[in-house]
Parts: structure tokens; C-alpha cells; sequence
């Protein structure tokens, strides 16, 4: 099964369930000894992440005052610690920066469909 850290990150620490390996690029901070999949298939990375958006319509004072505050949030040592704790790592990034990530997971996952043949119903 393919679960999210912070979904199973507890079980694995009370020994309830086993972790063999993570998706992401780097092994994670909070699993030092789980390897990555990557180390047994080279080049494998897949990662779940979140991102807040808002309406195209929003004006950029708007957008720029969220993102200040939502990035003031990710940096706050208590909610930090916490999502650190939780198997996730905080990616304060700039509107534009978003935009890039967002476009680059696209094209990474368009070629993963395209390779596998997957076609939509």
C-alpha cells in the first residue's frame, strides 16, 4: 500500500505497521532508516503536497497579502515542528514559484500517462 507519511508516519513509529520504503526524492527526516524507492528503482519520486490557490479574479494585493501570511504560517516554529512531526515539510514558495511547481508536476505525470498508455474514458 502506498499510504502518505503523515497518514502512517504514527502506526510506524508505535511498530504497528512496517514502512519499506518512501516515495519521495530524499529519505524523510522523520524515517531516517527507511530507504527511498528510489534506491532500489532509480529515479522514482513521487510526492503528495498541498498548495492554496484562489480565484483568477483575485486582485495581486490580495494574492501577495494571503501568501505573505500563509508563508508566515509554514515558517511559525509550533506549526513547523508540527508538520515535521507529522512526515510533512513545509514548501513556502511565491505565487510564481506555485506556478512553476504546479507546471512541472504536470509535465513530469503527463509523461508517466503517456508512457503507460492510460487514456481517458
Amino acid at each position: 500500500m502506498f499510504a502518505s507519511i503523515s497518514a502512517s508516519i504514527e502506526y510506524v513509529r508505535a511498530g504497528k505497521l512496517r514502512a519499506l520504503a518512501v516515495t519521495t526524492a530524499t529519505r524523510s527526516d522523520e524515517l531516517p532508516d527507511v530507504p527511498t524507492v528510489a534506491e532500489f528503482v532509480p529515479g522514482y519520486e513521487a510526492s503528495g503536497w498541498f498548495g492554496m490557490g484562489a480565484p483568477k479574479s483575485t486582485s495581486s494585493e490580495v494574492v501577495a497579502q494571503l501568501n505573505k501570511q500563509i508563508n508566515e504560517g509554514l515558517a511559525d516554529p509550533n506549526m513547523k515542528a508540527r508538520l515535521l512531526d507529522l512526515g510533512g515539510r513545509p514548501m513556502p514558495m511565491t505565487p510564481a514559484e506555485l506556478g512553476k511547481f504546479i507546471a512541472d508536476e504536470i509535465e513530469k505525470w503527463a509523461k508517466v500517462i503517456k508512457f503507460a498508455g492510460v487514456k481517458a474514458e
